[in-house]
């Protein structure tokens, strides 16, 4: 074990060096970090909290209200349907109908519960509706609703039972399956082809690009992030003509010059010059072509498939008054990410068209209120998204354009379900965008399932890679030594140096702000149990510098668009080589450089060779303890494999992290 492991205080020293060239570079800290002042969060106690009671809700400054309402009775094993998880859903039936919901906790001899309404009658009648809708859809009105409206004239009682529909029984042992599959197709057919057309195509080549030379075409490729650009699957009934790909633009004008107004918000963000992944893509997509990006973090993916997709909005036949529904449907995976392009929407401001960004955790009367005044971009996490189709607030048939942003990091996060769910409801003829860090199985899997001879533009390389303008340090330590190496950078940050700090586990993140805060350390911190306002706010923190220090699990390691992020700190080494990537891209953006520090530690041996391989394809420092840990991993697991062939557990054996 002493040949393996180097002692605590050769683990300390080889950590010291490290930093060596950052002590004698850096100047004495002039101040502590700066003070949060002045903030509050808010105090949402009151509009949270849900009571119960015998008690009808009083409104003294509403007159009509307070002498009428409307009593529900529905049976006790429904009750917890209305009320949802922690009563999310009886506060957003309250949102959505603009009245008071009040549960009696007694039941009446009939097993069943008094749930008053009381508002106007308007609002009363809306909330009526929405919880019929609810427990029909799950099944609940079969056992019967009844009605009483009360005021101080009249009290009358209605009993409604809704009877179930006869069904006639199938025969499901003589069932035709292909005549049932016909007859849904052509449904389906009927029903896109009752839709307006799309004009898809907007694209008008420059001439210098056209008769830009083969040769020309791919020295600039090479030269810009070494741009690969290919139809990924087979063709599947495109025209030659359609399957051409274009050349890259290598200015603005080239690729908008029949857009003015696009050239002039462009000019209005003061950019020099395109990015790869713009060069390439933009000519694709304004020929109404689907597109692949699979492009490093910051590298402009956003801009790529935006500027396009306002030109799409504008270019459609159909009055916007008439439209249905948004043209433009962006899925992201994290309320982060959705926010961050909503944000990057609002820059642009194109022929008055509006943007709305819905997502969990959000209010959701407010956003179903943006929505139904007519939107023409929705910006949404999968499942807000489908609880707005459900609720028959959001209609996707109209999406002419849709872009699945961080593909990848939605299959990883387990949203797979809820995409193809919301994508049998759109179009599909309609124009496609995928983007993607990284190119795994899962990811080919939807494209091929949803896209249509998607055109791949890859900038840099198809191998997993991290960022190359970021310097990655790798130090060994045991798990005891992390926090004091960890509170030893922090001592270390300049003024102006910001950091994230990665955990693997949302109560070490908790812990570790709670004993920065007793040190009088600023920071702020994001995972998953936040609420949203403070990871908003977090964010905000970090981006305005009231705070130099964020504390994050992987919900913050993608999407996150902060650009003057000078650290990444892996506390904890993440779960797989994909993250790690994504952890590093979140420095060195724009090009920016970028350190990215990680502890590693012998639990984390598993995942050395594949650290190897991108250290080494970036070029970066490859610690001695790396390459041997990776041959000890390496050896274990051939030893494992030949005492038991068939993979089974050893039961009451080593665990497989520890050495022999």
């Amino acid at each position: 074990m002493d040949d393996n492991w180097e002692s605590d205080n050769r683990t300390s020293r080889r950590y010291d060096r490290g930093y060596d060239h950052r002590r004698g570079n850096r100047r004495e800290r002039e101040s502590q970090f700066y003070r949060r002042s002045n903030r509050s969060f808010g105090d949402n106690n009151d509009s949270s909290r849900q009571k119960y009671n015998n008690d009808s809700y009083r409104k003294s400054d509403e007159k009509s209200d307070s002498t009428n309402g409307l009593v529900m009775y529905i049976d006790s094993s429904n009750i917890g349907r209305l009320i949802g998880r922690g009563g999310s859903k009886i506060k957003a039936l309250q949102e959505d109908s603009g009245a008071r919901i009040n549960i009696d906790k007694q039941y009446n001899e009939n097993g069943q519960s008094a749930v008053t309404l009381t508002g106007t009658d308007d609002a009363q009648q809306r909330a009526k509706n929405l919880i019929e809708e609810l427990l029909t859809e799950r099944g609940g009105t079969e056992r019967g609703v009844t009605e009483r409206s009360n005021t101080h004239e009249n009290e009358s009682v209605q009993k409604t039972t809704s009877q179930p529909e006869e069904k006639e029984d199938i025969d499901w042992a003589n069932f035709d399956w292909n005549k049932a599959n016909e007859e849904y197709e052509e449904r389906q057919k009927q029903k896109w082809a009752a839709l307006p057309p799309i004009i898809k195509n907007f694209y008008k080549e420059d001439l210098a690009i056209a008769n830009m030379p083969q040769s020309v075409v791919t020295q600039f490729r090479k030269t810009n992030n070494n741009i690969e650009v290919r139809h990924v699957f087979e063709n599947t009934g495109g025209s030659d003509e359609n399957m051409k790909i274009p050349n890259p633009v290598q200015t603005f004008e080239q690729a908008f010059h029949e857009f003015p107004d696009i050239l002039t918000e462009i000019r209005k963000q003061n950019f020099e010059k395109p990015s790869p992944i713009q060069c390439q893509a933009w000519p694709i997509l304004l020929s109404g072509q689907d597109l692949i990006g699979i492009a490093q973090t910051g590298t402009g993916k956003t801009l790529a498939f935006l500027l396009p997709a306002l030109i799409h909005i504008d270019g459609q036949v159909t009055p916007r008054d008439k439209r249905t529904g948004p043209n433009v449907l962006v899925m992201a995976p994290t309320r982060e990410l959705a926010l961050q392009i909503e944000k990057e929407v609002g820059k642009y401001s194109y022929h008055g068209i509006k943007a709305v960004c819905v997502y969990g955790g959000g209010n959701r009367k407010t956003q179903i209120d943006t929505v139904t005044k007519g939107v023409q971009i929705v910006i949404a996490t999968p499942g807000r998204l489908n609880d707005l189709v459900q609720a028959n607030v959001l209609d996707v048939s109209a999406v002419t354009y849709l872009i699945l942003d961080e593909a990848d990091r939605m299959l990883d996060m387990g949203f797979e379900p809820q995409i193809r769910k919301t994508l049998l409801g759109v179009r599909p003829n309609r124009q496609t965008v995928m983007t993607s860090a990284t190119w795994p199985q899962g990811v080919r899997r939807l494209a091929q399932s949803y896209m249509k001879n998607p055109i791949q533009v890859f900038v840099g390389s198809l191998d997993l890679a991290a960022v190359h303008s970021v310097t990655q340090r790798i130090y060994m330590a045991n798990e005891d030594e992390k926090t004091d190496m960890m509170h030893q950078f922090f001592q270390e940050m300049g003024p102006q140096d910001k950091v994230i700090v990665f955990f693997g586990k949302k109560s070490k993140v908790d812990d570790v702000s709670s004993d920065l805060a007793l040190t009088n350390i600023d920071c702020q911190s994001i995972h998953g149990d936040r609420d949203q306002s403070d990871r908003e706010q977090a964010l905000e923190d970090l981006k305005t510098g009231a705070v130099q220090i964020l504390l994050a699990t992987d919900v913050a390691s993608r999407g996150i668009d902060i650009e003057d992020i000078t650290h990444v700190l892996n506390y904890d080494f993440p779960r797989d080589i994909e993250e790690y990537v994504h952890r590093v891209g979140r420095t060195g953006r724009a090009g920016r450089t970028g350190e990215s520090i990680t502890f590693m530690t012998r639990q984390d041996w598993h995942h050395a060779k594949a650290l190897i391989d991108i250290l080494e394809e970036a070029n970066q420092e490859v610690p001695e303890e790396i390459y041997k840990m990776a041959e000890r991993y390496d050896a274990w697991k051939k030893k494992k494999e030949q005492e038991d062939p068939y993979g089974r557990s050893n039961r009451g054996g080593r665990r497989g992290y520890r050495r022999m």
